[in-house]
């Protein structure tokens, strides 16, 4: 059976790493699309300031904190939105996290829980979404990264986690289409996103963590996220780097490594390290889709849509 859509106007979207970032700006673009859509996040006080400020621009939308490496809390997201809204149409399991640093160096304590965030949460978001857009058909979307095939020095066990993503998204789309079951899952992959992902990082470099140049656009991410929402897709590179870099790491392993050691030097700021473990075990309170981008001034537009997100 074929997987299928609802238009998004008529569709339920639960989000996962909602209060910032690539998780804002897809639930944000879902919400002023006319969906009806469900942030899930630890941050409650931001989670229910953004939602509010969804509503308030005529959008529809619920906050539910949660814990995406605890199963149990999840489930219980996903039956708070079937007794509210009656099904889910999309899921995505956006939330993730890094750690910068050499591996040699990063606790292990550090590397689990992030694992526990970017894929367990992943696992445990697929698990308890899966049943009820079987029972209706729909899509799940797991927000992968270039890294889900590339390698970034320095942030060795968020590749780890990516690459993890990938093959356990891979497996669990074979095994639903040999059920015939009507959901497409899809991976996105995108390069590095102009978002507060280096300042939500648990930090054991000497200066305060980066992304190197060039960034793309949240918003450009959230377009792909909900074009999977209504059309099938196996998995999806956003941004040109992104392919460049995934198809390297295919074709020309050897040409990738030389290309990611360039890559070392470039994800620090000439700054003193602001934090050490970042939101690994707290939940942020940024509540911003951007980050700091290339140090320039934020253009009036991009300041304005961060007034609008931002907790009052």
């Amino acid at each position: 059976m074929k997987p299928s859509f609802k238009p998004l106007d008529q569709q339920v979207v639960v989000v996962t790493g909602a209060s910032s970032g690539i998780g804002l700006a897809t639930a944000v673009a879902a919400a002023e699309q006319g969906a009806r859509v469900v942030l899930i996040a630890r941050s409650t006080t931001t989670l229910e300031t953004i939602a509010k400020n969804i509503r308030s621009r005529g959008g529809k939308a619920v906050a539910m904190p949660a814990d995406v490496s605890q199963r149990d809390q999840l489930e219980e997201a996903a039956q708070r939105t079937l007794n509210q809204f009656g099904r889910i149409d999309t899921w995505v399991n956006n939330a993730g996290l890094s750690v910068y640093g050499r591996l040699d160096q990063v606790p292990d304590r550090d590397s689990r829980r992030l694992f526990d965030i970017n894929f367990w949460g992943v696992v445990n978001g697929s698990l308890a979404a899966l049943p009820h857009l079987r029972a209706s058909g729909g899509a799940l979307i797991n927000v992968g990264s270039e890294a889900s095939d590339a390698v970034i020095p320095l942030q060795g066990m968020y590749c780890a986690s990516k690459h993890a993503v990938k093959g356990f998204t891979d497996a669990l789309r074979l095994e639903q289409e040999a059920d015939g079951a009507p959901v497409s899952i899809t991976l996105i992959q995108p390069t590095a996103v102009d978002t507060p992902f280096p300042a939500h990082a648990a930090n054991y470099l000497n200066q305060e963590p980066k992304l190197p140049t060039p960034m793309i656009e949240p918003e450009k991410v959230a377009s792909a996220i909900l074009d999977a929402a209504t059309s099938a897709a196996r998995d999806v590179r956003v941004g040109a780097m992104s392919v460049l870099n995934t198809t390297m790491a295919r074709v020309m392993p050897a040409l990738a490594d030389v290309m990611a050691k360039k890559q070392i030097g470039r994800q620090q700021r000439n700054e003193a390290p602001h934090t050490q473990q970042g939101t690994l075990y707290k939940a942020g309170e940024s509540g911003r889709v951007h980050g700091r981008g290339d140090d320039n001034a934020m253009d009036s537009k991009r300041a304005e849509a961060e007034n609008i997100h931002a907790p009052a």
